[in-house]
């Protein structure tokens, strides 16, 4: 299967020559985005280990209230800031149904990720939407960034493993008290998960109430040991 999907990629490419999504030159390599646009992506460096949120710099891993309150999960990468242009590229995802965006967020987060000397998880859950929020978009864009990066590092999907069964009002917007108590009781395990190491996706980062409810039903199942997984960052 990887060898036909490589052929397919190459095949596709030939036609569809790649371009840049942000400045429409010449993709570098096989990817929408050109080596300039690359090089100015806003790094979200450095982090809190724990849940990714930036960091005025030194030498501590954790934040504060990583310290002091420690989430369910045990780890979160998030490699980018949502800042501009990243902030542009997600939304032209969400809000406008742009799916070569998905598939060049994949990518990159996927490249990232095979940079990293951390162990891999045994599969990955994008966070899921709300069946009325699916019917509405026609897609779930967290699934759709998963895509490649389940490909590229050979790791299964379980989208159907965490299912949302409130329609929570949109978290864009709310202060961080607002969020956790908008998604609280949001999401069930809903099929078996026989697994020690799960990672958690989605497109953007906040304040991590959603992931972070998610991994306390991941854990209650009994998944041991949870990972983050993010294109970009809010810086607070």
């Amino acid at each position: 299967m990887p060898k036909v999907y490589s052929w397919l990629k190459k095949l596709h490419f030939c036609g569809f020559p790649p371009t840049c999504l942000l400045c429409g030159a010449a993709g570098e390599g096989d990817r929408d985005l050109c080596a300039g646009c690359a090089a100015d992506l806003p790094l979200n460096s450095p982090a809190c280990y724990c849940c990714a949120i930036p960091l005025a710099g030194g030498t501590e891993l954790l934040c504060g209230r990583c310290q002091q309150q420690p989430p369910h999960f045990s780890q979160a990468f998030v490699p980018l800031l949502y800042q501009p242009p990243v902030d542009f590229l997600i939304k032209a995802l969400k809000f406008q149904g742009r799916l070569t965006v998905a598939r060049l967020l994949g990518d990159w987060l996927s490249e990232a990720l095979a940079d990293r000397s951390n162990p891999l998880p045994q599969a990955i859950i994008p966070v899921p939407l709300h069946a009325a929020r699916m019917r509405e978009r026609g897609f779930n864009q967290a699934l759709e960034i998963a895509r490649p990066i389940a490909r590229r590092l050979g790791i299964p999907m379980l989208p159907n493993a965490v299912s949302r069964i409130r329609h929570t009002a949109p978290q864009m917007g709310l202060d961080a008290r607002t969020r956790r108590s908008n998604i609280h009781g949001a999401f069930i395990v809903s099929q078996p998960i026989q697994l020690q190491h799960v990672a958690i996706l989605d497109d953007v980062v906040t304040t991590a109430s959603t992931v972070a409810e998610i991994a306390k039903v991941l854990r209650t199942a009994g998944v041991q040991e949870i990972t983050i997984w993010a294109c970009a960052r809010t810086p607070h």
